[in-house]
C-alpha cells in the first residue's frame, strides 16, 4: 500500500493512493467520504518526525570509497525536521556553500513507539519505508568533522514521494540516484552492514521510537556533487522514486532570516 500525507478541507492526515486520481482517507474519524480527488489535495511531506535518525558508513563498498575502516555497531547522527522536504521541492544550496552531494537511502518509517525493541520485533514498529535524499556539505564536513552543520541545513532531507506500506524484502532492493537522468549511484541494500531490523532494535536501546519518526539506513558508493538547475532522482526497487530540482539561495535569504 501507498500512502501519502495529505492536507484537505481544512484537516492533515493519511491516504492511501487508489489509483492515479483518488485517495482514501486512512483517519476515518474526521468523516472524510471517499473517494477524495487526487487533484483537490495538497501533498505535504510524507513524515514531520519528532527525529531523523541517520546511519553513517552502513555499505561496505561506501565506506571502502570513503576509506573508512568499516563500523563494528552502527553510526548514528541526526538531521533536524526542517531539514525535511517532500518530493518536487527544490534542494536549496546555501549561499556561499561548498560542494554539496547527493546520498541516495532507504528510509525506515516508524509506525509504533517502542524502547528496547528485539530485533525479531522490529518488524512489527515498521510502518513502511520511503525513499530518502541525505543530502551533505562535503566541505563543512571535513572541517567540522562534525555532521549536524553539513547535513542540516533546510532541505537537505528531501523523502517521499509515499510510505510504501508492503515491502517483501528490504534486503534485497536496488538503489540509484541519478542527476539530469545520468547514473551517478546504482548499489543494492543487500550491502548493508546492518539491516533495517538490527537498525531498528539498535537505536531503541538508545532512544524512544516514536510513530513518524524515520530511520536512513546509509548510502551506497557514487556520491556526488549537485548544481544549482540539477534535477536529482533517487530510486529504490519497490519502493519509490524520489525527485527535486535543486536551486541556488538567493543572495540576502540568509540575512532576511535572521
Amino acid at each position: 500500500m501507498q500512502i501519502l500525507r495529505v492536507h484537505y478541507k481544512g484537516k492533515t492526515f493519511y491516504a492511501s493512493i487508489q489509483d492515479r486520481e483518488h485517495l482514501s482517507c486512512l483517519n476515518k474519524t474526521l468523516g472524510l467520504e471517499d473517494p477524495i480527488p487526487l487533484r483537490e489535495v495538497q501533498l505535504l511531506p510524507v513524515v514531520w518526525p519528532t527525529k531523523v535518525v541517520c546511519v553513517g558508513l552502513n555499505y561496505r563498498s561506501h565506506a571502502e570509497e570513503m576509506g573508512m575502516d568499516l563500523p563494528e555497531e552502527p553510526l548514528l547522527f541526526f538531521k533536524p525536521s526542517s531539514a525535511i522536504i517532500g518530493s518536487g521541492e527544490p534542494i536549496v544550496l546555501p549561499e556561499g556553500h561548498g560542494r554539496v552531494d547527493h546520498e541516495a537511502e532507504l528510509a525506515i518509517v516508524i509506525g509504533q513507539s517502542g524502547r528496547h525493541i528485539p530485533v525479531q520485533d522490529a518488524h512489527l514498529h515498521i510502518f513502511g519505508y520511503t525513499c530518502a535524499n541525505d543530502v551533505t556539505d562535503r566541505d563543512i564536513q571535513k572541517r567540522d568533522k562534525l555532521y549536524a552543520r553539513a547535513k542540516g541545513f533546510d532541505t537537505f532531507c528531501p523523502v517521499g514521494p509515499w510510505i510504501e506500506t508492503e515491502v517483501a524484502d528490504p534486503r534485497n532492493l536496488a538503489v540509484r540516484t541519478l542527476v539530469n537522468g545520468e547514473v551517478r549511484q546504482d548499489g543494492h541494500t543487500r550491502d548493508m552492514i546492518f539491516g533495517p531490523a538490527e537498525l531498528v532494535a539498535f537505536v531503541s536501546r538508545v532512544m524512544t521510537l516514536h510513530p513518524g519518526d524515520i530511520i536512513l539506513t546509509g548510502t551506497p558508493p557514487g556520491v556526488g556533487p549537485l548544481a544549482a538547475g540539477d534535477t536529482v532522482t533517487i530510486e529504490i526497487e519497490n519502493v519509490g522514486l524520489l525527485m527535486n530540482p535543486v536551486a541556488a539561495e538567493a543572495p540576502g535569504d540568509s540575512e532576511r532570516l535572521q
